[in-house]
């Protein structure tokens, strides 16, 4: 009789993240790439006005955490990513990018220093992924990033800027600008810390009301605004992600000639969306101009005073008065990114 041979080892099931806060009344749960937050607490609308006035905090605990050790860590992250790191003051808010050797958009990382290291949120399950690269890039430098997202979760409380910790063990991200909303700070605190710290605040909004301010205020997401080809130009991210006056960095060659002597292929638009149809357009969805598809929807939602808004991903040369069809619903367009973005150097030669 033949002797039984081992099987493939059972597959792991990891299971999917919820958080404590899911527990509060009303709270109805967030779809993908949210997953595992609340959407909203049974007002939506009512939760952005709150937000916009400084009287609520929105649970972001699915986000990713990484924190980076050692005292070369402000100088190392500087020669990897597109913003200015050296000298970064502790607890001042700022955002960076990973980018691949093409220029193309990989990682956003929110980050912060404490003056002990440095920490970054980033979009839910890209931690991994972001600490296996830098890992591989310590080389001989003095330098520890890991993924803190077992033990640390991300809260953004709006109308509060105070940089000083809460409580020990909390890390102050700030300030925060939510569009229209007051300005506000992110607490990278311990998972143990989230449902003591919502019962001793202010009301909760979901991410429907935050989604909503973020995509008012022209804001890019990685994941949702962001494919396999997208850059910094195309998005608007060189005025807040990006340092154009610095060292080298990865991808740095594309951004340099984009911004002195090209134009990025596509642009993106903020859209008016026609509020009679009763749905949104979704993440995907064509964007058509003349019958003819010109680009693609990135993010949609229900503002609280404009309406139903999106942002979209649409060809350069599309004019900026052009109707558009987002997802079969009548769209107008808002300039985000002008259609000459870049070519700051062909246009001064112009101007001898």
């Amino acid at each position: 009789m033949p002797t039984p041979q081992p099987g493939p080892e059972p597959a792991v099931s990891v299971p999917a993240y919820r958080s404590v806060l899911l527990g509060l009344p009303g709270a109805v749960a967030a779809d993908p790439p949210d997953a595992g937050v609340a959407a909203h607490y049974g007002d939506p609308h009512g939760e952005q006005r709150a937000l916009v006035s400084g009287n609520g905090f929105v649970d972001l605990s699915h986000r990713g955490v990484i924190r980076v050790g050692g005292k070369e860590r402000l100088s190392w992250l500087h020669s990897l990513l597109t913003q200015h790191l050296t000298g970064l003051a502790p607890h001042v808010a700022t955002e960076a990018l990973l980018l691949d050797p093409q220029g193309r958009v990989e990682h956003a990382l929110y980050l912060v220093d404490d003056g002990e290291a440095t920490w970054a949120h980033v979009e839910p399950a890209a931690a991994p992924a972001l600490v296996a690269f830098l890992a591989k890039m310590r080389f001989l430098l003095e330098v520890d990033p890991q993924d803190v997202t077992a033990d640390f979760a991300v809260v953004y409380e709006a109308g509060v800027t105070d940089q000083s910790p809460p409580e020990p063990g909390v890390v102050v991200r700030a300030p925060v600008r939510l569009g229209e909303a007051a300005a506000g700070r992110e607490l990278l605190m311990p998972r143990a810390a989230l449902a003591r710290y919502a019962a001793e605040r202010r009301r909760p909004a979901g991410t429907w009301a935050y989604e909503a301010l973020r995509i008012a205020a022209h804001r890019p997401r990685a994941g949702r605004e962001t494919d396999e080809r997208a850059i910094p130009h195309e998005l608007g991210w060189i005025t807040t992600a990006v340092h154009l006056d610095k060292g080298c960095y990865r991808g740095q060659e594309t951004v340099a000639r984009v911004e002195n002597l090209g134009h990025p292929p596509r642009r993106l638009v903020f859209l008016h969306l026609d509020g009679t149809p009763e749905h949104l357009p979704e993440h995907g969805d064509p964007v058509e101009a003349g019958g003819r598809s010109v680009g693609v929807v990135t993010s949609s939602a229900r503002h609280y005073e404009l309406g139903p808004i999106a942002l979209a991903l649409v060809k350069r040369t599309i004019p900026v008065d052009a109707p558009l069809l987002a997802g079969g619903v009548a769209a107008a367009q808002e300039v985000i990114v002008p259609p000459d973005a870049g070519g700051s150097a062909r246009e001064r030669l112009r101007g001898r």
